[in-house]
């Protein structure tokens, strides 16, 4: 259990339909050190969001009213908030879907409390975390840590919390390859089986998405590298196992 000023300081919004996995998941993040609270519905969840402004958000992809894709678009507009999506569908598209939507993180349900405070641990550590070197270049890309800020050839590209500290985390390596095991250690503080593997891969599509395909280079069996967004890189496909 995690109990310190710094989580003593951060709210946290569930918005989980089941009434018992919320409340229990809020009793486990107030006993871990945080403030929280639960709503049942997706109206209710965007506008107790917009009132409360929480730190971070635990969303549920199958809401009654409005899905927890449109949840995660609608709180997204008011404010950069990060997300963790909740899903009972272990499919790869559906959380796809939650991460284009500008969710950072997912957990597959049936899932343990230790599991779920670990990831709200990382997801607010990657969000806080800003390095003594803040401003990073690479061909037409600039990152800036200190400001949270990204460019593209001089225009502005919104990145989520998670592609923003995976992005840092490729540019810092200046150019050398990162297996998804380092990944996931630098940007979400901690090592994972294969669905952790999974997560890493579907935020690099959402990193060429926004910065084009060739931001990334895959090196396959290898990992990934910081490469040249301006280039045409046709290998987007994710490393085989041994990157991990």
């Amino acid at each position: 259990m995690t109990s310190n000023a710094s989580t003593a300081r951060k709210t946290i919004l569930v918005v989980e339909d089941e009434v018992d996995i919320a409340n229990a998941i809020v009793e486990r993040l107030v006993k871990s050190g945080y403030r929280a609270e639960a709503v049942h519905d997706g109206l209710a969840g965007v506008e107790r969001c917009r009132v409360l402004k929480p730190d971070l958000v635990i969303l549920d992809l199958l809401l009654p009213g409005l899905s927890g894709h449109e949840v995660c678009r609608e709180i997204q507009r008011d404010r950069r908030v990060p997300v963790l999506m909740l899903t009972a569908l272990d499919s790869e598209a559906d959380v796809l879907v939650g991460l284009r939507m500008g969710a950072d993180d997912y957990l597959t349900k049936p899932f343990s409390p230790r599991e779920l405070v670990a990831r709200v641990e990382a997801v607010l550590r990657r969000v806080s975390n800003q390095p003594d070197r803040t401003e990073h270049r690479i061909g037409g890309i600039t990152l800036d840590e200190a400001t949270r800020r990204v460019e593209l050839d001089g225009a502005e590209v919104h990145l989520t919390p998670t592609e923003f500290a995976l992005l840092a985390a490729l540019m810092r390596s200046d150019g050398a390859v990162m297996t998804r095991s380092d990944l996931l250690a630098e940007v979400w503080r901690y090592t994972n089986d294969d669905s952790g593997a999974r997560t890493v891969d579907s935020h690099i599509r959402g990193v060429r998405r926004k910065l084009g395909d060739g931001c990334v280079r895959t090196v396959h069996g290898v990992g990934y590298a910081i490469g040249d967004p301006q280039a045409n890189d046709p290998s987007t496909a994710p490393p085989s196992d041994s990157a991990s």
